[in-house]
């Protein structure tokens, strides 16, 4: 018997990494739905393969996207996942234990911890573990943040927490980690300069040189040295030094988009 569970899983290009994850819930689920951001490699294809509903709309906003997504789901709980995390069975069986007992009726939402790699290593320090986030919920209790990258969930009612870990095959490699830092720091760019033009003021005090500087160092000692991603060698330095470069290079791509046509042709 299938979980009453709506799997919602949002697309770009993702041929790579979709049927690993569309395979864990394969039998399992009730439905699986998928929103496609106009894909131009298989990624259609191979969804095709596990359902016939796959909705295509381009992203802009993220959150709205996302929220967007859930509305085609008909069951009232959805389960959010990204087209490079995996469902493990022990984390399978743990969900049907909830649905099974009704401990669910007590909640609107659980959490749920991921195991985060690059490539084939799991990175378990620098708050890369248990990293639980919000990803199985009640439709008409649960929406995100509106805005372009990193949208906030908000919940209405009480949030369980779930033991057994998602597989989160977040990086390909450092080459696939900074392709996803560029894009993301563009996004974040775009978001404070769209704050720029409505609140100056609100966005040169949050979104400035002094800041972004001391957001590098912040983040570096923070995850390198507090969180201990030292433990996990060259991989948790470079992961530290990446990470602490999101706010320097939005800034960057932030003081491009105000000064445009001044200092770039």
């Amino acid at each position: 018997m299938k979980v009453p569970i709506s799997v919602v899983v949002i697309t770009k290009n993702e041929e790579a990494r979709l049927e690993r994850c569309l395979k864990s819930v394969k039998d399992w689920a009730e439905e699986i739905i998928i929103v496609d951001d106009y894909s131009y490699d298989s990624t259609k294809e191979i969804a095709s393969k596990f359902t016939d509903k796959i909705f295509v709309k381009k992203m802009n906003n993220e959150g709205e996207h996302r929220n967007w997504a859930h509305t085609k789901a008909s069951c009232n709980w959805i389960l959010s996942l990204d087209a490079d995390e995996v469902l493990t069975d022990e984390l399978k069986k743990e969900i049907e234990q909830i649905f099974n007992s009704k401990a669910n009726l007590k909640f609107s939402g659980f959490t749920i911890p991921r195991k985060n790699f690059i490539g084939n290593y799991w990175m378990r320090a620098a708050s890369q573990y248990p990293a639980a986030q919000l990803k199985l919920f009640y439709k008409n209790k649960f929406r995100w943040e509106e805005v372009e990258v990193h949208p906030r969930a908000f919940l209405q009612g009480r949030c369980g927490h779930l033991q057994n870990p998602i597989l989160h095959y977040t990086y390909r490699n450092f080459e696939d980690f900074l392709q996803k830092l560029n894009r993301q720091t563009t996004q974040e760019a775009q978001k404070w300069f769209k704050i720029y033009k409505l609140n100056p003021k609100k966005a040169n005090y949050k979104m400035n040189l002094i800041h972004a500087l001391w957001r590098v160092l912040d983040r570096f000692i923070r995850y390198f040295l507090i969180k201990k991603g030292y433990k996990d060698g060259f991989i948790g330095f470079m992961m530290a030094i990446f990470s602490s470069l999101y706010q320097i290079v939005s800034y960057a791509k932030y003081w491009e988009l105000k000064n445009e046509g001044s200092f770039f042709r």
